[in-house]
């Protein structure tokens, strides 16, 4: 009986998207390694496309988890693969039935199964708000599905748009949702910490990296909009500078109500934990999501959250959240603006969001993610 067959899955997957600041895609990669290495249907290997990296991989997998330590510099293997099947992914891990790249690129492998994340086609629908490595992505997908590679789709959004707009087979693209982000157990946060850090009782909270497609700028205006008859009010912005920084930063100069913006970069977990407990709303303005974490992570804080109904969200979010159109700044004021005011509407927006994040389960999604494994494994056999 071969492991695709029965016995244990030897899995390699991608940690790069642990190094440096946790994005979303971070979270998802850890979370997901994590509960694998709990299951004994797979025994969990780990690798990272980076060579300056390559030295702090081993700290930031979880704990127990076993790390490829041959370095792989990212810039010539991308650049090979996006040419050829060549240099295979084995001659960094060995011997293993499926690869699994978490972030949007899976290497070429010689024997073993490929399975690769679409987390969203930003690089496709909107390639002025993306960077040049992101605008690789479709090239390096494009060499993963003829090679014969599978896709886990966060979303059915997200596994439509894979079939549509890169010509995948729909029986090889599987939508497998995430959980919700779990709170840094390490570090609780304290009753009030939140508070503290925003320098005020109430506050609107925006949560992740600053990029163009989030479109902060919106957020900034529609705040503008509403604080002067809410003076007890502040928005706070916190996540670690992408590339839209400049653009929020001139959004920030501009506003009317600047002492009021708390912008704190990057928070460590027990910080960030607090700011989502202690918040009175949420507001994640997305011009496009594939997912979307903070808003599930706010719903499980018990946060009512306004959000667009740009992409995925519609469908992770559900009724649990206060939906409008992208990229309009007065209906993102007035839902603002519904939530501040009215108690017994965020009440609403907070038991829809409690029953919401009950269908996003990690165990659930590890669950899936080993029975697509296995699929992958013995298709290959």
């Amino acid at each position: 009986m071969t492991a695709a067959e029965g016995d244990r899955l030897r899995v390699a997957l991608d940690a790069t998207p642990l190094l440096g600041a946790r994005t979303g895609v971070g979270a998802f990669a850890y979370a997901l390694i994590e509960r694998l290495a709990e299951r004994t249907q797979v025994a969990v290997t780990t690798y990272g496309v980076t060579w300056r990296g390559r030295h702090h991989l081993v700290g930031a997998v979880p704990a127990g988890v076993d790390v490829c330590r041959r370095p792989m510099a990212a810039r010539p293997l991308r650049w090979a693969w996006e040419r050829a099947a060549f240099p295979p992914l084995e001659w960094w891990t060995g011997p293993v039935d499926v690869a699994h790249g978490t972030n949007f690129v899976v290497p070429p492998t010689a024997r073993a199964a490929a399975v690769v994340t679409v987390h969203d086609l930003t690089s496709l629908h909107h390639p002025e708000l993306c960077d040049a490595a992101t605008l690789a992505f479709p090239s390096l997908l494009r060499r993963a599905l003829a090679r014969g590679a599978w896709v886990h789709a966060v979303s059915r959004f997200v596994a439509e748009e894979v079939v549509s707009h890169l010509g995948a087979d729909p029986e090889r693209v599987v939508a497998i949702h995430s959980g919700v982000p779990p709170a840094a157990p390490a570090a609780p946060a304290r009753p009030g910490d939140g508070r503290r850090l925003a320098g005020a009782e109430r506050y609107v909270l925006s949560l992740g990296t600053v990029e163009p497609r989030k479109d902060l700028p919106l957020l900034v205006r529609a705040f503008d909009a509403v604080a002067g008859a809410r003076p007890e009010v502040r928005l706070v912005i916190a996540g670690p500078d992408g590339w839209g920084a400049e653009a929020l930063r001139q959004a920030l100069d501009a506003a009317h109500h600047r002492d009021r913006i708390v912008r704190l970069g990057w928070v460590e977990d027990d910080q960030r934990s607090g700011l989502v407990g202690d918040a009175t709303v949420l507001a994640y303005p997305s011009r496009y999501e594939g997912f979307g974490f903070p808003p599930l992570e706010a719903m499980a804080a018990g946060v009512p959250v306004v959000a667009t109904s740009a992409g995925a969200l519609p469908e992770v979010l559900g009724d649990a959240a206060t939906l409008v159109a992208p990229g309009d700044v007065d209906a993102l004021a007035s839902a603002l603006a519904g939530l501040l005011d009215d108690e017994a509407r965020r009440d609403a927006h907070v038991e829809a969001g409690h029953r919401q994040v009950r269908a996003y389960d990690w165990d659930t999604t590890a669950d899936a993610m080993v029975n697509l494994y296995r699929q992958a494994a013995v298709e290959r056999r």
